[in-house]
């Protein structure tokens, strides 16, 4: 059976991995084009992200980051719907629209107008992680340019200027308008500005167009010290349309509605199978979830690639996918793709940590399914099947709706004693481990939470006088692998007790 396996799923990879996208072809060679030499550009006027945006004004991007999925691309679609008056800031409320594989997202987010970076408790909680990576890719410049003339370091600058600020990270350079160039890209041809920057030696670009909201392209890289640098995020303007004066989205359907209907396990532990593959060439460290899910839902993955010789090791630049299969025959046969359903031939880990989403389709029963590693390599290269093997398991997947007075509808969802946490709060933990909310913003979030009932933990002595000021690093750690589900609640919480043990959170 294995030698079977072997040779179909083999064979698909000299089908699918011999065609090179030529999407991207041109983002191979990293840091390409126009050099990172700073001096500005002989252009007049001056530029930030929001500039001219207008009620109606729509944009639709494909865009890719690194912290989601490896740079896996999907569809980012937002409309400017109105101006949202009164509160201390004026803002702009910004329907929004996710396409991502057979994932259909609606909700909203508001922005400010000073700079076009959304507002926290006004983003949706099902496109919270999207919109943290338009804050992290489409509006980045936001950092170094703002509509606020009066704030020291931000307002519009020139492209004139030698430089417009420098990257924060160690050895990071400066960054500024480094050329002007005539590109095309899907929405149309523009007239651009190029801000870049080079970091380890590979140059990032961002294209802008004067008088325009927002970029109309980038491609930057990670800053790495040595090897082959990934890509941090890329994004094309595929569409843009202004005065558009009703939704664009009404004819979508958001699908996590739909899964409401099927009755979706939401509270789940996640499975753990720790194996080498069939070949020996590295041991997969996979976690699923729910143990039993249903026909109409997700299914979430875990997954780490791990040194055969050294399970602390991770594995690098791993192209991957996840298999639903038959045995028919004594032959094992790829039945459906998890990679194929989001609209792709495989999936790349840069990292080798991996989380994925995928809707189950089909009839109940068990099933089995394989976690495969077509091999290791660069991102839109053929991989090196020497890396080559898969783990195969079960899932004993249920109908859709479990049927009314049956067993399953009288046993209670179990739960930790003690612990109610609502799943949006994982966007915000993950948010902080990354980096993207301070420690005195998360604490406070989370001491008010804790202090209205949002959140309820096991009673926890207090501290009587402030204690601890630093936040340990373990408890950050808890936070981050909490929030991609790789930790339970419990070992979330042992960190909120922590924190209020020493002082730090207090409860009213």
């Amino acid at each position: 059976m294995r030698n079977t396996i072997f040779i179909i799923l083999f064979s698909m990879i000299l089908v699918s991995g011999s065609v090179l996208p030529t999407t991207f072809a041109a983002e191979i060679q990293a840091g390409s084009g126009i050099g990172a030499g700073l001096a500005g550009v002989d252009h007049p006027g001056t530029w930030y992200p929001g500039e001219n945006l207008k009620v109606g004004d729509y944009f639709k991007y494909k865009l890719c980051h690194e912290s989601y999925k490896d740079c896996t691309d999907y569809w980012f679609s937002m409309w400017l719907e109105k101006e949202v008056l009164g509160g201390p800031e004026e803002k702009f409320r910004f329907q929004v629209l996710v396409e991502d594989g057979n994932r259909i997202l609606k909700g909203h987010m508001d922005v400010g107008k000073i700079a076009p970076e959304a507002i926290g408790g006004t983003v949706s909680d099902n496109v919270l992680r999207y919109v943290s990576v338009y804050k992290s890719s489409i509006i980045w410049l936001s950092s170094f340019a703002t509509a606020d003339i009066d704030q020291p370091g931000k307002g519009p600058k020139a492209f004139t200027l030698p430089s417009w600020g420098k990257i924060a990270n160690i050895g990071g350079e400066q960054i500024g308008a480094i050329g002007m160039e005539t590109i095309t890209v899907p929405a149309g041809e523009y007239d651009t500005i190029v801000i870049g920057w080079k970091s380890g030696g590979i140059t990032s670009h961002i294209w802008v167009v004067d008088d325009f909201p927002f970029p109309v392209k980038a491609s930057t890289w990670v800053q790495v010290t040595a090897g082959i640098p990934p890509q941090e995020y890329r994004f094309s303007l595929y569409e843009y349309k202004p005065n558009v004066s009703s939704s664009p989205f009404a004819g979508f359907t958001d699908t996590e509605g739909v899964k409401k209907d099927a009755g979706c396990i939401t509270n789940y532990k996640l499975v753990k199978i720790f194996e080498n593959t069939n070949t020996n060439s590295m041991v997969i460290n996979i976690q699923y979830g729910p143990e039993k899910p249903r026909i109409g839902c997700d299914i979430e993955w875990v997954i780490n690639f791990k040194k055969a010789f050294s399970t602390d090791l991770w594995e690098n630049q791993v192209h991957y996918d996840i298999l639903k299969v038959n045995v028919i025959d004594g032959q094992t046969i790829p039945i459906a793709s998890a990679a194929e359903d989001e609209g792709h031939d495989k999936f790349f880990s840069a990292s080798g940590k991996a989380q994925r989403y995928w809707l189950m389709q089909g009839d109940p029963g068990l099933q089995k399914f394989a976690v495969i590693v077509y091999g290791t390599g660069p991102a839109y290269s053929v991989p090196n099947s020497e890396s080559f093997g898969y783990v195969i398991l079960d899932i004993d997947l249920q109908s859709k709706k479990p049927v009314s007075g049956s067993l399953e509808t009288l046993i209670p969802t179990q739960t930790e004693p003690g612990i109610s946490i609502p799943s949006w709060i994982k966007n915000n933990a993950g948010w902080w481990a990354d980096g993207l909310i301070d420690d005195a913003s998360f604490v406070s979030g989370i001491q008010w939470l804790i202090s209205n009932g949002v959140i309820t933990i096991p009673p926890t002595e207090q501290a009587t006088e402030s204690g601890a000021s630093i936040i340990p690093d373990w408890i950050k750690n808890n936070a981050g692998w909490w929030s991609d589900g790789s930790i339970p609640d419990n070992a979330f919480v042992s960190g909120l007790q922590w924190l209020i043990s020493n002082g730090i959170i207090t409860i009213s």
